[in-house]
């Protein structure tokens, strides 16, 4: 099923032309936050807080009294570590080298998050983008965490660390749910129609196939409502001519792929509590996205209470960034560290 807000498009079945188609440390920067120092900025909820860990273990819904996020992946497209680093004879990379490690915090899959919070009815479950390694962040952190259902998907941009893993969801809509509602902008639909066309219309898949149920509501850059939760789009820049929206729930503003915000999503950044923000390496931004140095000076200028920066690449080692960030508190007063995968965050919605 198809639907643009406010309007029923044509269903799967009726879209029968379809199948047709085919488808980066300087080493001399001084940003380098330690694991000991994240407490005191970042109360972390344990996956036990309100049910015991056996419990937890076992896959049970736990209950919510709080609203949060969870950083379901916080790196680049290829993650870390990376394959060519792992197994260069010449060269060693010390953060894939670290990320490799049990419980390492340089290990990073495809930026996305998730937002929990209760409803009457229970909890309600809101990914932001399912990247290509969606279900391995899944299969790391719903068990943990206690999560089971994928009440909706809010997508960011069309490229594959976004949508990848939207195959992958029909584990989900198999075995746990009917069907899962992806909210998209017209653009990167048009996009999906290519790279996902068997999900678009599922009339094309061969009889007895079982892939995601999935119903596609169209957005447009004006705010909308998933599950009684107001989201408010940001557009903003990713790349020359290349739309991506970041969005803002509550006092929450999440921009993870972005070179440029435009003038006019400034002000719906305004009192901003709690950032999130692309940071791509230590010493420079690319084409496509901030380094970290432009995404601190768009941090001064937006003046949130705490920002988290994600979509990290292996120039970024976490404990070594995280020192020189957290001198920015004392000299500047900016509450500034990065994220990584598994953070849980408490917010106001």
């Amino acid at each position: 099923m198809i639907l643009t807000h406010g309007a029923l498009r044509p269903s799967p079945s009726s879209l029968t032309r379809l199948s047709h188609l085919t488808r980066h440390l300087n080493n001399n920067n001084p940003f380098s936050i330690s694991v000991n120092s994240i407490p005191q900025f970042t109360p972390i909820r344990s996956a036990s807080h309100h049910k015991s860990i056996s419990s937890v273990e076992n896959g049970e819904q736990v209950s919510v009294d709080q609203p949060e996020i969870i950083f379901m992946g916080t790196g680049t497209s290829e993650g870390i570590p990376r394959v060519s680093c792992l197994t260069d004879p010449f060269k060693k990379c010390t953060v894939c080298a670290k990320a490799v490690e049990p419980g390492n915090k340089n290990r990073r899959l495809n930026t996305g998050i998730l937002i929990r919070f209760p409803k009457p009815t229970g909890v309600c479950n809101i990914l932001i983008d399912a990247g290509k390694f969606f279900y391995q962040s899944a299969l790391r952190w719903f068990p943990a965490y206690g999560i089971r259902t994928i009440d909706a998907v809010v997508i960011t941009h069309s490229h594959a660390d976004a949508i990848g893993g939207l195959d992958d969801l029909r584990d989900w809509t198999n075995n746990v749910q009917p069907h899962i509602p992806i909210y998209v902008a017209e653009r990167d639909f048009e996009v999906m129609k290519k790279t996902h066309y068997y999900l678009v219309d599922t009339s094309v898949v061969t009889p007895g196939a079982a892939v995601s149920e999935l119903q596609f509501d169209i957005i447009h850059e004006k705010p909308f409502i998933v599950h009684d939760l107001k989201f408010t789009p940001l557009p903003v820049w990713h790349g020359r001519n290349y739309r991506s929206l970041g969005f803002r729930f509550g006092d929450v503003c999440y921009i993870s792929d972005v070179s440029e915000i435009p003038d006019e999503t400034y002000p719906l950044l305004r009192d901003c509590e709690i950032l999130i923000m692309d940071a791509l390496r230590p010493d420079r931004s690319s084409s496509t996205h901030f380094g970290l140095p432009k995404a601190l000076e768009e941090v001064r200028k937006i003046k949130p209470k705490r920002t988290l920066f994600t979509g990290m690449m292996h120039l970024m080692d976490h404990d070594k960034v995280n020192e020189g960030l957290l001198k920015l508190m004392e000299t500047e007063g900016l509450d500034v560290q990065l994220s990584y995968d598994g953070l849980r965050v408490p917010i106001n919605l």
